[in-house]
């Protein structure tokens, strides 16, 4: 079987190279944000899926790893991907789409809900490219509110 990249696909090479990134996470509401570094390898699989490895420091100390596979059915005519870290057992499902521009990929998953152990909690990854040299990474979770609360932003650069 042989598939051929389709444009949804030849975005996700955007992201594709070696990057650095500086974080701010709200841990708890009141408290100041806590700030973080790392690094991430992003590689392609076959023009079809991005494999994103980064290594960086974690709240409370430690380092962790990570990675997040991007690709695009085109049946569902959606983004597909998942997110593992070596921090937690929880095994991220994406679902997303991007915007009219082509500058933002907003991805919905389902995970452990940091308020309330035992439950589950919508949230969303939002990357958007600012030029070939900057994305920025926010990540959201909705709340009994019904709005999408930020907790994270992450400004990746690519190395030189």
């Amino acid at each position: 079987m042989k598939t051929e990249p389709q444009k949804e696909h030849a975005w996700l090479q955007k992201l594709v190279g070696e990057w650095t990134y500086e974080s701010e996470c709200s841990m708890e509401p009141g408290k100041p944000p806590e700030k973080f570094k790392g690094s991430e390898n992003v590689r392609s699989l076959g023009g079809l899926w991005v494999l994103c490895e980064g290594r960086g420091e974690m709240p409370g100390g430690g380092m962790a790893t990570m990675l997040m596979t991007l690709g695009y059915d085109p049946q569902k005519k959606r983004y597909v991907g998942t997110w593992v870290g070596s921090m937690m057992t929880h095994l991220w499902v994406y679902d997303g789409s991007l915007d009219a521009a082509e500058k933002v990929l907003t991805l919905n998953a389902e995970g452990p809900n940091c308020a309330e152990e035992g439950k589950l909690a919508k949230y969303k990854d939002v990357i958007e490219i600012n030029s070939d040299d900057h994305r920025v990474l926010t990540s959201h979770m909705l709340g009994d509110d019904g709005e999408w609360h930020q907790f994270m932003t992450a400004n990746y650069r690519r190395k030189a």
